[in-house]
């Protein structure tokens, strides 16, 4: 089968096609014929740094959406020929980018009635990570207001979704380009983060959802009603966070994403419902991964990129 490798850190460059063995699925695993992966953040920080998967060669990809091919020993809830859709394993490998990979059954849901299996692998990193941070984590409920930093990115966009179908207010940021795309899935406002500091004009937030970094953390705390919390993303330094917002009467934390049956159910419930819609902003097969990182290294995209390796049709890419 073909999958993509990499023998060293670097750019995109260093990403190639190989021919490997297909794997075989082990106990309460499944076999899955790839048909689409998305394409994440966490996916060229691993490239060029190594991120949590040590030793080499590395096989990146996490979001996956396929075919079940194969069952192993004491699977009862999928069988082949079940169209399915997760983010297996993670942060541990997967290897997503491959024509084949296996899953932990209970790592994987079914893919959402009506949807191509492009737009089913866009979503379950990205929409855990969104659904884990504001469900999980923070705890979201009707009325309150959530200030969503890159509201228009991978994880933004989805966020934004879901903390509207939890019945909350949601302000976003995001260049004044993608400003019509955030009012399109709910953004009750937005702010151009180039033009106006949210530090200084927002207030009485209870959730902040920063998968920037930098110093969003720290100017987010200062936007927080007292009880309110700040997710991050972006880097476990900002756990740094948590004594200032303690001092504040608040909370900041830091969240890495995780595999989560039920959430992905949920998930695809919302999908069902129209509730929950997936941008995509590129899909690319699987032979182009380099430039599908290239693309996403840029941080301009509008919602998520996508690798095909079924009747891959590349997209537009929306960016500004």
């Amino acid at each position: 089968m073909r999958a993509i490798e990499q023998d060293s850190l670097g750019g995109p460059e260093v990403l190639k096609v190989v021919e490997v063995d297909r794997p075989e699925p082990g106990i309460a695993e499944v076999l899955v014929r790839v048909h689409a992966a998305g394409v994440n953040p966490t996916d060229w920080w691993t490239r060029s740094s190594g991120g949590l998967l040590g030793e080499k060669p590395v096989r990146l990809g996490w979001d996956v959406s396929g075919v079940v091919e194969a069952v192993g020993l004491g699977v009862t809830t999928l069988k082949p020929g079940d169209e399915v859709f997760g983010m297996p394993r993670h942060p541990e490998p997967a290897g997503a980018y491959a024509e084949y990979l296996t899953s932990p059954v209970r790592h994987l849901a079914r893919k959402p009635a009506g949807l191509s299996h492009v737009e089913a692998a866009a979503l379950p990193l990205a929409a855990l990570t969104a659904w884990q941070s504001l469900v999980d984590t923070a705890g979201v409920v009707s009325g309150q207001r959530v200030l969503i930093h890159a509201a228009a990115g991978g994880v933004g966009h989805l966020a934004v979704q879901i903390a509207k179908a939890h019945g909350a207010y949601v302000i976003g940021t995001a260049r004044s380009a993608k400003h019509d795309f955030l009012r399109s899935i709910g953004v009750d406002e937005a702010i151009d983060y180039t033009q106006d500091d949210f530090a200084e004009t927002i207030r009485d937030i209870d959730i902040v959802i920063d998968a920037i970094g930098g110093d969003y953390g720290p100017r987010s705390l200062r936007t927080l009603r007292r009880g309110g919390i700040v997710v991050s993303l972006a880097s476990p330094a900002e756990a740094r966070l948590a004594i200032k917002a303690s001092e504040l009467g608040v909370r900041a934390v830091f969240m890495i994403v995780e595999p989560d049956h039920a959430a992905l159910k949920a998930i695809a419930g919302l999908v069902e419902t129209g509730k929950l819609h997936v941008e995509i902003a590129t899909a690319l097969p699987l032979e182009q991964v380099a430039q599908a990182h290239e693309i996403g290294e840029t941080g301009r995209t509008t919602g998520k990129i996508v690798l095909t390796t079924v009747n891959g049709v590349p997209g537009v890419v929306r960016a500004s």
